[in-house]
This record gives structure tokens, sequence and C-alpha cells, in this order.
């Protein structure tokens, strides 16, 4: 199994990545694993001309690319700030999800396809917010997107989903061991809801020959 970590927060050696040191720690030997960390990238995180043209990738996100077509299972950990993914993180989804690549719209319907088929999620976000207060006050809004509009959108699943907090001021936070042991079971229990239907995208993408 190929399993991506993307590391979705911009500083270095805070909560994401050392649950992500847990979450590796707990695969199975056999796993082929492939971290990245957003803010080790070279990239400009606005696409400008929207999917009106074609933004040519820098070589840090086209071989983030190559990564994500060939995994089986992505993981994605980062800070809720102000409801959302840090900027950089929501950058790269722009530059890096695009049409024909990850989705595909269909022409003359309002439907698409989903083409990263066949590939699993996690989706580990640490907040301030209390998790019941986000899910029963705010309705969980940062997760319903990511699990609804982002992975689910492409075809990731199943998505499961690990909101933990409060962090507080606590160094390391106080429940941390409890949050330690959670990440571990994600690990440990990965699954694929249709392996069968996992197909290489890029080639396609970039215009290249796809070998029978």
């Amino acid at each position: 199994m190929k399993v991506l970590l993307l590391d979705g927060h911009p500083d270095e050696a805070r909560l994401t990545t050392h649950l992500l040191d847990c979450y590796a720690a707990a695969l199975p030997a056999s796993a082929e694993v492939t971290r990245v960390a957003v803010r080790r990238l070279a990239f400009t995180p606005v696409l400008r001309p929207g999917y009106r043209q074609r933004t040519a990738w820098e070589p840090d996100i086209a071989k983030l690319a190559e990564v994500l077509d060939a995994c089986d299972h992505l993981v994605v950990a980062f800070p809720m700030w102000w409801g959302a993914e840090p900027a950089e993180l929501k950058g790269l989804i722009d530059r890096l999800f695009l049409p024909k690549f990850t989705f595909a719209y269909h022409v003359g319907d309002p439907w698409w396809d989903k083409l990263m088929q066949g590939r699993s999620a996690d989706l580990i976000v640490t907040m301030d917010t209390p998790p019941f207060v986000l899910r029963w006050y705010h309705g969980n809004p940062v997760i319903r997107r990511w699990k609804g509009q982002i992975l689910g959108f492409c075809g990731f699943a199943p998505v499961r989903t690990l909101s933990l907090g409060p962090v507080g001021e606590n160094t390391p936070p106080r429940n941390i061991a409890r949050w330690e042991a959670r990440v571990a079971k994600l690990a440990r229990s990965i699954r694929q809801q249709a392996p069968d239907k996992k197909q290489p995208r890029l080639a396609a993408f970039l215009g290249e020959a796809i070998s029978p």
C-alpha cells in the first residue's frame, strides 16, 4: 500500500507533525510511505486564471502530483485557523486538484467523474475549538467541506475524519495520549472502498500517451 502523508502546518515541529509521526509509526511495515510538508514546497498558492487556462506546475507540485496519482491512501493533517485550513494548504489544493486530473466535469449535464476513485483518505484536524462546539454550534463546516467538497468530490472513499481539540496553550496538549491512540487506530484500519477502480490519471492530464 502506498500512503501519502501531507502536513499542512506552515511551521516546523508542531502538533500536526507529531500526529503524523504517530500515524506513520502505526502503519504496517509493508506500507510505502511518502511524507510531504506543504511549508517546504516552492510554489505560488494563487490560481490566478482559475480554470480558464492551465497554469504550469512548479517542480515541487509536479512531484507531488506523481505521488498523489500513485497513492492508495492519502492523509491530510492541519490546524484549523478561522474555521479553515492554513492559506498555503488551501492554495495547494487550488493548484493541484485540477479538472481532468482529480475530477472531470461532464459536458451537457451537471455531474462529474471522480477521478481519484480507488483511493481512500484520512483527515486529521487540530483546533482550539472543542470539536462538539464545532459540530453542534457551527455545523462542522471545515470537516464537511473537506469530506464532501474536496476529497469526496474527487472520489476518495472512505474519507474518515478526526477532529482533535481543544489544543489550547498546553504543550503537549492535555489529551495528547488519547489523541495519539486515536491516530494510531486510524493507521491500523485503512481500507479502500473500491481499490479495483484506482486508475492512473496524471499521464492523461499532462497529455502524454498511456501505455496499455
